[in-house]
């Protein structure tokens, strides 16, 4: 699929910028993760990129370490009764800036500034084929759903939205997203799930059924 005229030149421009501009605040970001609570100041975890293909995504740690984390049993994180988000880690969620070191993965060209968030793996199976058309650009830091509800979304108005992106790309759209976005952090809308349904819900029913038998052994 044809991509915007001049968009990873923007990525590349803004995201190089970025970072040189807020090293002193990553630094000191990093420094109160580690502070915070054991384990690393990065977090860092396997996402489906461009047409599918895996890439490591990288941001600031919000929760305690674990030894393992399995998505599908994962609860859904509610704000100010999840015990496994530190003290640090609910202030980096509700401001956003969990999500700065993704400035990093923009500048390697593993993201865009703009385009659909990037799914993990487990979420694959709930993309109906009919809106697959999401993975044909490179993910974004910020996308159309987060600047019309994020987490507040049910999964298809979620998806529904990455594919009208799609759609309809274009640098001048990827400009008024990015304006809307500091909107959206500053107000701190959707960043826990609201009344939107979650995608576990759309697994297939084999697949559900199994994880529901993984579970109960």
């Amino acid at each position: 699929m044809r991509q915007p005229v001049g968009k990873r030149a923007l990525d590349v421009s803004v995201s190089l910028v970025a970072l040189l501009l807020l090293a002193p605040l990553l630094g000191l970001l990093a420094l109160w993760v580690r502070l915070d609570s054991p384990g690393p100041a990065l977090f860092r975890q396997t996402r489906l990129g461009l047409r599918g293909v895996p890439f490591e995504l990288y941001k600031f740690r919000s929760m305690v370490v674990r030894e393992s984390v399995e998505q599908y049993r994962e609860a859904v994180v509610e704000e100010g009764r999840d015990p496994r988000i530190t003290r640090a880690g609910r202030w980096l969620r509700v401001t956003s800036l969990d999500e700065l070191p993704q400035l990093w993965n923009v500048l390697r060209g593993d993201m865009s500034l703009v385009g659909p968030r990037p799914l993990l793996p487990e979420q694959e199976a709930a993309v109906p084929v009919r809106l697959s058309r999401r993975f044909m650009v490179l993910p974004g830091l910020t996308g159309l759903a987060q600047v019309r509800g994020r987490r507040g979304l049910d999964w298809p108005e979620q998806l529904a939205a990455d594919c009208d992106y799609v759609d309809a790309q274009s640098l001048w759209r990827d400009l008024l997203i990015l304006l809307a976005t500091v909107r959206v952090v500053f107000a701190a809308q959707g960043v826990y799930g609201g009344a939107g349904s979650n995608w576990r819900a759309y697994l297939p029913v084999e697949q559900t059924r199994q994880e529901e038998e993984a579970r109960e052994t």
